[in-house]
C-alpha cells in the first residue's frame, strides 16, 4: 500500500483514470497530476472523428470539469516533468519546482513519429494526436481543397474519411500492401479499402512519399517513390507514434520499446510504476511483453495500479480491445490477432456487417468486427474467459454464440 504523495506524470486516459480510481479506492493522501497541455485532461479518440468534423467545443472532450479535481482533492499541476531524483524520491519540474513522492507513476504516453522528408516543417504539414492539433486541423480543412494523408493506419483513415465527408479531395499514401496491415486481417483491410474508394478517396499502396513540394511557403503536393506527383495544399501525417521513455531512461530505469515493467506494472524501482501507451509490460495472458496503444489498455492499467497502491495487488491480465470509426463504419477488435493462421468470416460482407474470427493452432485469438457489435461483445467475453469456439461454429450464423459462454 502506498504511503505519502502519489505523483502521476501525464494527464491522458491513464493518468486521469489513476487519479480518479485512487480516490474511488479510498486513497486519502495527496495526489498530484502533472499535465503538460493547456487544457483540462481530455479524451483523445474524438480528435480524429467527431471533434474534427466540428461536433462540440473543447470542453465537450474533458473527462471532468474543473470542480471535479477540487472536490476530489486532486492537484492538477500545469507543468512538465524534467527529471527524477530516485534516491530522494523527488520529481523535478520544468518550472524549477519539485515534488516529493511516496510513489511515482509514469503515464507519459507517446508522441507522433515525425516525417523525415524535405519540407516536412512547412506550416501545412500537420499531425493529429493532441487537442491543439485537432483544433488547428478543424479550422484548416474548412479552407483546404486537396489533402494528402501519409499513412493508412487508424488515424490516417479516420482523418481521410472525415476530410472527404467535408468535401476535400483526399489521397492516402501507404508503403504497405494494404491499409491497416499491421492491425487487422486482409478481410478487414479489403473491406475498408473498398469503402474508402467508393467514397472517392484515392489510396496509393506500396509507395512512399519522397518529398513534400512547395511553392515557396506553402505545400504544393508530394512526390512519390514511383515518380508520380500528387497535388495538395495540406498534408496530414499518420505514420505511428513513439513511446515517451526519455524521463525514465535518464533516471536509469530500463527501457526498450517502452518503459519496462513487470506483470503488476512496476519498474525495478519499487517506488515507480508505468502505465498506458508508454509501458512495455509483462503479460502472463500472452506470454510476452506488450506495449499497446488503446484507451482500454490505459484505463485498465490505471485501475490495476490504483488497486495495488491501496492494498489489493494483482497481476495485470486485461484483455485488449480496440475500435476505429471510419466514415459510417465501426471497426471493433477483441484480443490480439498477431500470428493467426486461419480466418473465418461470420456475417455478410456485402451488407457491410461481418466479423473475422482469427485462429492460431485451432484456438480463437481475436475477433475483428465491422458494424457487428454483438460479435465484438462475444469476442471480449469468450477471450476473457480463455475459451474458444470451433471455426465451423464461428462461420455458422445459425450457431448461438451465447451458448458458448454458458
Amino acid at each position: 500500500m502506498a504511503r505519502g504523495t502519489v505523483v502521476i506524470v501525464g494527464a491522458g486516459h491513464a493518468g486521469f483514470q489513476l487519479a480518479a480510481s485512487l480516490r474511488q479506492h479510498g486513497f486519502s493522501e495527496r495526489i498530484c497530476l502533472i499535465n503538460d497541455e493547456a487544457h483540462l485532461p481530455y479524451q483523445r479518440p474524438p480528435l480524429s472523428k467527431a471533434y474534427l468534423k466540428g461536433d462540440g467545443r473543447p470542453d465537450s472532450l474533458m473527462f471532468r470539469p474543473d470542480k471535479f479535481y477540487r472536490e476530489q482533492h486532486i492537484e492538477l499541476i500545469a507543468d512538465r516533468a524534467a527529471s527524477i531524483d530516485r534516491a530522494a524520491r523527488r520529481l523535478l519540474l520544468a518550472s524549477g519546482s519539485s515534488l516529493d513522492y511516496g510513489h511515482l507513476v509514469l503515464a507519459t504516453g507517446a508522441r507522433n513519429r515525425l516525417l523525415d522528408l524535405p519540407n516536412a516543417n512547412l506550416r501545412d504539414v500537420r499531425y493529429l494526436r493532441a487537442l491543439d492539433e485537432s483544433e488547428a486541423l478543424r479550422q484548416r480543412i474548412a479552407s483546404a481543397r486537396r489533402v494528402v494523408v501519409i499513412g493508412a493506419g487508424f488515424i490516417g483513415l479516420e482523418f481521410a474519411a472525415t476530410a472527404r465527408a467535408k468535401g476535400l479531395e483526399v489521397d492516402v499514401v501507404e508503403l504497405g500492401a494494404r491499409v491497416m496491415a499491421r492491425a487487422v486481417t486482409a478481410e478487414i483491410s479489403d473491406f475498408f479499402q473498398e469503402r474508402h474508394a467508393a467514397a472517392g478517396i484515392r489510396i496509393h499502396l506500396g509507395v512512399q512519399a519522397t518529398s513534400i513540394e512547395s511553392d515557396g511557403a506553402n505545400v504544393a503536393g508530394i512526390s512519390l517513390s514511383d515518380g508520380r506527383h500528387v497535388p495538395a495544399d495540406l498534408v496530414v501525417v499518420g505514420v505511428g507514434v513513439l513511446p515517451n521513455v526519455k524521463l525514465a531512461d535518464q533516471a536509469g530505469l530500463p527501457v526498450a520499446a517502452g518503459i519496462i515493467v513487470n506483470e503488476q506494472l512496476l519498474t525495478p524501482d519499487p517506488d515507480i510504476s508505468a502505465i498506458g501507451d508508454c509501458a512495455l509490460f509483462a503479460s502472463p495472458r500472452f506470454g510476452a511483453s506488450l506495449r499497446l496503444e488503446s484507451v482500454q489498455n490505459a484505463t485498465d492499467h490505471a485501475r490495476c495500479v490504483a488497486a495495488r497502491l491501496t492494498g489489493d495487488a494483482k497481476t495485470y491480465d486485461g484483455l485488449p480491445w480496440f475500435w476505429s470509426d471510419q466514415g459510417e463504419d465501426k471497426l471493433q477488435i477483441a484480443g490480439l490477432t498477431t500470428g493467426y493462421d486461419r480466418v473465418v468470416v461470420r456475417g455478410d460482407r456485402g451488407q457491410g456487417s461481418f466479423s473475422a474470427f482469427c485462429y492460431k493452432s485451432g484456438q480463437l485469438v481475436g475477433v475483428e468486427s465491422i458494424n457487428r457489435a454483438s460479435d465484438h461483445v462475444f469476442g471480449r467475453r469468450v477471450l476473457a474467459m480463455n475459451r474458444s469456439i470451433e471455426p465451423e461454429q464461428a462461420a455458422d450464423t445459425g450457431f448461438d454464440l451465447k451458448a458458448a459462454l454458458t
